[in-house]
């Protein structure tokens, strides 16, 4: 007979791979939008002004490893293609590189809250009592906001980090960012680290707003 267990973190990876990808999408479609905004039209002209997954999809990142992690029952590691930008195009260099950072965390945010109001408009239709549904739902908004938090770690190459840097130019966030060829190094000590259980603790906290 078939292991159950795996079987359903396969049916569960199917729920949440698109979801995945289109939360991806999301957080690198809003930095490449108030880039643009802002003045920057790189990623326009490279195609990354789109919700498209495709655009935005790196094979190894995006693909490969978060089945692989999510399989193996592994915390999930993933990421998209980051949005190039080129800072030298904006007018205020280090208030507007801030907001383009800041965009991607809080477009998850927003997308985690959207879904909940539909979830809560929807909550009494027979269309929410499906299991499929309803887990679907509540793994958006788990999903993103976690990205939310995650993203704004002070951690290279994650947005965080460049917000203190613009927020607080000096030599010591200067190499905090030159730390950035180091950053998934430093990102597996954090998760093995004791601040992991901080960071869910405040994951969870966020997510307990958002009771189902």
């Amino acid at each position: 007979m078939p292991d159950i267990h795996i079987s359903e973190r396969l049916i569960l990876l199917f729920y949440f791979l698109p979801i995945f990808l289109i939360s991806l999408s999301i957080h690198e479609y809003a930095h490449a939008l108030l880039a643009f905004k802002y003045g920057d039209d790189t990623a326009k002209n490279l195609g990354r002004l789109t919700l498209n997954p495709i655009k935005h999809l790196d094979l190894f990142g995006s693909i490969i490893m978060p089945i692989m992690a999510f399989t193996s029952g592994f915390m999930l590691i993933g990421w998209a293609k980051p949005v190039p930008v080129d800072r030298r195009k904006f007018k205020d260099v280090y208030k507007n590189d801030a907001v383009v950072s800041f965009a991607g965390p809080f477009a998850n945010l927003i997308l985690a809250v959207f879904v909940y109001v539909l979830y809560l408009l929807l909550s009494d239709s027979a269309f929410m009592q499906s299991h499929i549904v309803f887990s679907i739902f509540r793994l958006t908004i788990i999903f993103n906001i976690f990205l939310f938090c995650f993203n704004l770690l002070p951690i290279p190459p994650l947005d965080g980090s460049h917000i203190v840097f613009d927020l607080f130019p000096n030599n010591y966030t200067a190499k905090l960012q030159s730390l950035g060829m180091y950053g998934t190094l430093i990102l597996f000590i954090f998760i093995y680290s004791p601040l992991w259980s901080l960071f869910m603790n405040l994951v969870n906290w966020i997510i307990g707003f958002f009771p189902m």
